[in-house]
């Protein structure tokens, strides 16, 4: 207000003011006149001068047009014609000025979210489980009516590339799943389709179509280029599944007896080398799979690669003593990122030097603070499974609460009789609190950022 005032009144002293138009006529006639009278009339209209001084500056500060006439002979009619014109050059400029349009996934994204209810909002941020055997109209529900907006197909699946999609007729056969489960959401929103591909013994797809792929420690001893090649080709199988995602590869550097490391290394899930070789191959595995058109989840972030026990099974939690945020193994983590993965799943281990207080998918110190602000991760964070025995301290209904208060996007379920309570948690949550409402909202606008990007939603 005070820049547009000053910027006001130097336009109007910088017009011909009536003072110095007078004093002009005055010099003009100064031949006529003596040096008394002269000197009687500069004091009378230095005394002018001043006076409008004071009348000017008011109107000046009120908005009033700088070609408006301040002599007392300027009419009304001018004025309004000036302001009329002055109105209509304004309009016209601005008419001239094109719109800008954000047409890149996010701000795509944006407007989608923005075009959302809060409880579409909260559905984008549910990946519901379909077991084999399943029938898929067991998600109907989940998908129609309440935006649940990803899927995870889990189990022995040996229905092979074309029974996973479309189904297996006759005796033992299997329903379409893929196909049916993308038939009931949205044509502009389509389901993230996910799967634990991994390798060896995490293999949830076989069957006709299917390579039977080796494990991770064995995808280990190939070149970089030779395990791209092979990835580009499971990932085409995947894609011929109706799969988009795959839940996989594991970045976890095992540091300790092999055999011991109950998640990783007793399963051969690690790449068996050390960080940087491990970060190495992890980006070729993410490069094979985009090749084909399917996106990758790094995981157990920070790294599994140090702990004894499994998740999956031990109910009093997990704890890591040993792994920091300075440390190799999380640098292969943050190093592997530079291949782009589709996102990030978050260990359910809690880690002693980094938070000692909470596991890291419910650590606002490492979802939040490091992996978004320091290491400068923006895309999708999604859970290991939040039904896992290390958490069943929790109240499913707070799961999915603690996950997007930590920062995270995407909670990952394996037992079907969570998810509801895991929506109705965050719809409620999300109902009474702003500023939970907030974070729902923009961790649906990376959710939505991803489908774009990936041609699922339009």
């Amino acid at each position: 207000m005070l820049y547009a005032a000053s910027l006001m009144f130097t336009q109007f002293t910088n017009t011909n003011p009536p003072v110095l138009f007078l004093c002009d006529r005055i010099r003009h006639h100064r031949h006529v006149i003596d040096n008394d009278t002269m000197r009687r009339v500069h004091v009378h209209f230095a005394r002018c001068a001043a006076a409008l001084c004071a009348i000017a500056l008011p109107l000046s500060f009120a908005g009033c047009s700088s070609s408006a006439s301040l002599n007392a002979g300027s009419n009304q009619s001018e004025q309004s014609n000036s302001q009329q014109s002055d109105a209509s050059h304004d309009a016209l400029d601005k008419s001239n000025v094109p719109s800008v349009v954000d047409d890149s996934p996010h701000g795509r994204a944006v407007a989608a979210v923005n075009a959302m209810s809060l409880a579409e909002r909260v559905g984008q941020l549910v990946m519901a489980p379909l077991y084999a055997g399943s029938d898929p109209s067991s998600l109907q529900d989940l998908i129609v009516n309440q935006h649940v907006g990803s899927v995870l197909i889990i189990g022995n699946w040996n229905s092979g590339t074309a029974g996973a999609r479309n189904g297996v007729w006759g005796p033992g056969g299997a329903p379409p799943a893929t196909s049916t489960l993308q038939s009931y959401a949205p044509g502009n929103n389509q389901l993230l389709m996910t799967t634990d591909q991994e390798g060896g013994l995490v293999q949830h797809l076989q069957g006709d179509g299917f390579d039977q792929m080796p494990s991770a420690t064995n995808q280990g001893s190939m070149s970089t280029n030779q395990l791209r090649q092979s990835a580009a080709v499971w990932g085409s199988q995947l894609k011929s599944a109706g799969i988009n995602v795959d839940l996989a590869p594991v970045v976890g550097t095992v540091t300790v007896d092999r055999a011991s490391n109950g998640p990783i290394g007793a399963l051969y899930r690690d790449f068996g080398l050390d960080a940087d070789g491990n970060a190495d191959h992890a980006k070729a595995f993410i490069q094979g799979m985009a090749d084909s058109g399917v996106g990758s989840a790094i995981k157990h972030y920070p790294g599994l690669g140090s702990v004894t026990g499994n998740t999956d099974f031990t109910a009093d939690g997990i704890l890591d003593t040993t792994t920091t945020l300075d440390g190799a193994e999380i640098g292969a983590f943050n190093s592997t990122l530079e291949a782009n993965p589709s996102m990030v799943m978050m260990s359910l281990a809690t880690y002693q030097a980094i938070d000692p207080n909470n596991p890291a998918v419910f650590s606002s110190a490492l979802v939040t603070d490091y992996l978004r602000n320091t290491v400068g991760f923006q895309g999708v964070i999604t859970s290991d499974s939040l039904s896992a025995t290390a958490l069943g301290g929790i109240q499913p209904s707070d799961l999915g609460v603690r996950l997007v208060e930590a920062g995270g996007d995407l909670a990952c379920i394996g037992a079907f009789d969570y998810v509801q309570q895991v929506l109705d948690g965050l719809n409620a949550k999300a109902a009474a609190d702003s500023a939970f409402a907030d974070k729902v909202t923009q961790s649906a606008i990376r959710v939505m950022t991803l489908k774009y990007s990936m041609g699922l939603a339009s």
